[in-house]
């Protein structure tokens, strides 16, 4: 793959660099922030190599990468290098702005959680055989190792919390970190006042909303004193200001409303789930396919850290993501056997290792969601698998995409039984999806290459150049919509008058508002579109005077349309005109390109319909 070429066209199906805000990645997806969401071409951006899939969720533009994605967003971001943002910016809905803001913060947390729960999992793990000794030196520096992402996630929230703002955040971690010095733990617990106010005793390590409350407090003030502040003192005045007034108003007010926040959040989804039980697990496996091909999987990481910080285990999500990991993969590799499409084979295969390990992007796009059989035997694996693991009550110990390898974040060593029903519920999902996508997945009755031989060609028709000029290919013209062909197929012309005439016989069928472009059926069915120039939508409709309208009968070499050639060209617009068959799904296409300049009309295309 052309990670180079792919970035590139993922730029232009959001909207060009201009129209980028911010750009992150999670396990299998580029996250951009656009400043106007109507710019991304989605089904552009689904064609593209190295592309699985492409949507609009959570207030982002979600591009689906799959196990590639570390290399594309690397791609990406050497193009997006030294760019800033120019297009103006789109008014977005409150809710867009906090999904966004929300994974925004917690997104980034996800690496340094997961990899530290794993290593406290394997070392329990280890205890738990005998192999090493849970009193020993050794043991207790590598269980404080990955101890420590949890014990300090007020701080690394205040990172991402303040990357996300914009703000400094070596001056926002030294704010929040008053929070967990020791000392001030050592105060809190003896009991203490600031300005004559008693300062509640909270324990702040492995909370998260405190630090938000106080790094959002934090940037309100550090651009308030930017503003207003001498130049030449800014350096020290600016976070001496910021932290003077955000850290006790934090100790007083912030951190104590940001822990009672965290609590009752924690304490609403334990309620849901003891009271429905099994059946919230079972339920919630049964729609994540949908919840993750979405995007919306994610704003339940702000209840799975705050759980962790609360209660030190998650017994909701992560089971019911193990089971619908887990099912996925059964069915890929169900398919792997019963398919007799190579490529699908490939596919599923490889989709089906990565789920696997817990990554279902790949087998989401790739498989499952294109054949509704499939999708149905996941929900089948999902809905059993998570029944299994809610009714044994399964409990998860650190943050990451359940799969073969994580296994151990369900080692508890309280209860041996855990990571037991782990594994029974990963064989249950496995086993369920994997045999009722057996009997369920159908193959398609004809052939790829039975159906190409059995097509012909009918209602051929020849096309002539709409306009005088120069004509030209479509590779040469400087707009990747029209150059890739992704609109179709067709030739381009420089043209030497201002003129558009029907290069076949066929009816009107739009027209639009700017009068730069017009669509046209030819009599065998062909859609044409005519472009004329780049970009000359701007113009809203000057210099363009239409002749035809919707529904009109045109004969071949009828007037459609005239246009100020000069003013155009005077205007800063590239006045070359494309004529492409958009339909071509169903043409076989043939272009006749010479490069010759010449008034005279003359065919360039050759279009036959293909019909099985």
């Amino acid at each position: 793959m052309d990670f180079k070429k792919s970035a590139q066209e993922i730029l232009n199906g959001v909207g060009g660099s201009g129209n980028v805000a911010s750009l992150i990645h999670c396990s299998t997806r580029l996250r951009f922030s656009l400043n106007d969401f109507d710019k991304a071409d989605l089904d552009s951006l689904k064609k593209i190599d190295g592309v699985l899939g492409a949507v609009i969720a959570g207030g982002q533009c979600q591009v689906i990468i799959g196990n590639d994605v570390v290399e594309m967003f690397d791609s990406v971001q050497s193009l997006l290098s030294g760019n800033e943002s120019t297009g103006k910016k789109q008014k977005q809905s409150i809710g867009h702005i906090v999904l966004d803001f929300i994974i925004g913060v917690f997104q980034p947390l996800v690496p340094a959680i997961a990899g530290g729960g794993i290593l406290k999992s394997v070392l329990m793990l280890i205890a738990m055989f005998g192999w090493m000794s849970d009193k020993s030196q050794t043991y207790q520096i590598l269980n404080l190792i990955g101890g420590a992402p949890l014990y300090l996630l007020p701080i690394l929230v205040a990172i991402t919390t303040a990357q996300k703002l914009k703000v400094n955040p070596l001056v926002a971690v030294s704010t929040v970190g008053v929070l967990i010095l020791p000392d001030m733990v050592t105060m809190l617990g003896k009991g203490t006042s600031l300005f004559g106010m008693h300062v509640l005793n909270v324990t702040y390590s492995s909370q998260v909303f405190p630090a938000i409350l106080s790094i959002l407090l934090y940037a309100v003030m550090e651009r308030l004193f930017t503003k207003y502040s001498p130049k030449p003192i800014r350096v020290f005045f600016v976070p001496m200001m910021a932290m003077l007034i955000t850290a006790p108003i934090t100790l007083l007010f912030l951190g104590p409303l940001g822990y009672v926040v965290g609590q009752y959040f924690v304490a609403a989804i334990l309620f849901v789930n003891t009271h429905l039980g099994w059946i919230a697990t079972a339920l919630l496996a049964a729609v994540l396919p949908f919840m993750v091909a979405t995007g919306m999987h994610k704003p339940m990481i702000p209840y799975v850290v705050a759980t962790f910080g609360s209660v030190g285990r998650e017994t909701l999500y992560l089971p019911a993501s193990l089971a619908h990991n887990i099912s996925e993969s059964g069915t890929c590799f169900a398919i792997a056997i019963r398919t007799n499409d190579t490529r699908m084979r490939a596919t599923a295969i490889s989709a089906g290792i990565s789920a696997l390990f817990g990554i279902t992007e790949p087998a989401l796009y790739g498989v499952t969601l294109q054949h509704k059989r499939a999708l149905t035997s996941v929900i089948i694996g999902s809905l059993i698998g998570g029944s299994y693991v809610g009714i044994t009550g399964l409990a998860g110990f650190t943050i990451v995409g359940p799969g073969l390898a994580s296994l151990p974040m369900f080692v508890d060593k309280s209860n041996p039984m855990n990571i037991v029903n782990a594994i029974i519920g990963f064989g249950i999902s496995f086993a369920v999806s994997f045999v009722a996508s057996l009997f369920l997945w159908k193959n398609e009755t004809v052939s790829d290459k039975e159906t190409e031989t059995t097509k012909v060609n009918i209602a051929k028709e020849d096309l002539e150049t709409p306009v005088p000029g120069q004509v030209m290919p479509l590779s040469q013209v400087p707009d990747d919509v029209f150059s890739k062909g992704l609109l179709g197929k067709g030739v381009a012309i420089v043209p030497s008058e201002g003129k558009l005439v029907a290069p076949t016989s066929g009816t009107i069928q739009m027209v639009y508002e700017t009068k730069h472009a017009l669509g046209m059926t030819t009599d065998a069915g062909a859609e044409l579109l005519f472009h004329i120039g780049l970009d000359t939508v701007q113009l809203k409709g000057k210099y363009f005077d239409m002749h035809v309208k919707v529904g009109d009968r045109v004969e071949k070499g009828d007037l459609l349309e005239t246009f100020d050639l000069e003013k155009i060209k005077d205007a800063g617009y590239n006045p070359v005109t494309i004529m492409v068959v958009t339909n071509q799904d169903h043409y076989a296409v043939d272009v006749d390109v010479d490069e010759t300049e010449t008034a005279e009309p003359h065919t360039v295309m050759n279009i036959s319909k293909m019909e099985a």
